[in-house]
């Protein structure tokens, strides 16, 4: 009887901690539109909110989200006007930006949390970071856009070099043309440049599929509207001392390159990792190293 008790009790724990963990999909209302979130619970844990690269580009950052819930309560979401995030006649300032995270936080309670960005989400959180320092716990900027106005521009032109360097004559002819398809409006062509974009990132690394459900959540006009904005933003100052850590990773083979500096100069306290043989999505291509580095940060 004893027995049994013992094993009662243990399979109600583990099945309490496995119900804690599965993953919940939930629709937050913005102005003209919805936010679809992805929520990780975890009971009595510190929040970390999961910022995707772009802008107006998907990416699920999984295997980010179960890393780092085996602490951290996570939240994923889709940014306005990108994959399942509805948003008709919305506007795309960083003011919009900043008032989802908001949203985000003010459904689900939160006072202070992390944010953990990745390339634009990288900026994303840098911007957010910027006007609300006093909720922030950390930052992780994986592989980020290196800053705003005229970084921005000198970032673009950084990764298009990156591209063109990785892609054939025949393949940048065609990025080129797609580009500017989506500069008109082209959904399709954009979906289009970013399948080529992602096999010129993942060039030097094998057997890493690209993901089409992604593909079909890209819309041209978060594209177009967010980068304008990011381009007319302010400048971003120098935070000699930041009241939350800050930890900047990059790939060894990353595709930015002067611009990274400037971010450096930005946070001059923050704790910079050079993943070795890995990319700009170190999660898919080194993914031992990318994990050693989010659990030192994280003490995970």
């Amino acid at each position: 009887m004893k027995g049994k008790l013992i094993l009662l009790i243990i399979v109600l724990i583990f099945g309490v901690r496995m119900v804690a963990q599965e993953k919940i999909n939930i629709s937050i209302d913005i102005k003209n539109g919805v936010l679809n979130t992805r929520m990780y619970p975890l009971n009595n844990a510190e929040t970390i909110i999961l910022l995707h690269g772009g802008p107006g580009v998907p990416n699920q950052m999984e295997q980010i989200a179960k890393l780092l819930n085996k602490k951290y309560e996570v939240i994923y979401f889709e940014q306005r006007g990108t994959g399942d995030s509805y948003c008709p006649n919305c506007s795309y300032t960083m003011e919009d930006y900043i008032s989802d995270i908001n949203a985000i936080t003010e459904y689900y309670k939160l006072d202070a949390f992390h944010l953990f960005g990745h390339s634009w989400g990288g900026l994303y959180a840098q911007i957010y970071a910027d006007k609300n320092s006093q909720k922030i716990k950390s930052l992780f900027l994986c592989s980020p856009s290196s800053g705003t106005n005229k970084t921005w521009e000198e970032t673009e032109k950084e990764v298009m070099k990156y591209n063109k360097k990785m892609a054939s004559s025949g393949e940048w002819l065609k990025m080129g043309w797609n580009s500017l398809l989506g500069i008109f409006g082209s959904d399709k062509a954009y979906r289009r440049l970013f399948e080529q974009v992602y096999k010129n990132y993942h060039r030097d690394f094998q057997d890493i599929k690209i993901n089409e459900e992604e593909l079909t959540g890209i819309f041209a006009e978060p594209i177009n509207k967010t980068r304008k904005e990011i381009m007319n933003y302010k400048s971003l100052k120098k935070v000699e001392h930041p009241p939350f850590p800050i930890c900047i990773s990059y790939g060894e083979h990353d595709i930015y390159g002067e611009s990274k500096i400037k971010l450096m100069e930005r946070f001059p306290t923050a704790k910079v990792y050079e993943i070795k043989d890995c990319g700009h999505i170190p999660w898919l291509h080194n993914i031992l190293e990318f994990e050693k580095t989010v659990t030192k940060f994280y003490e995970l």
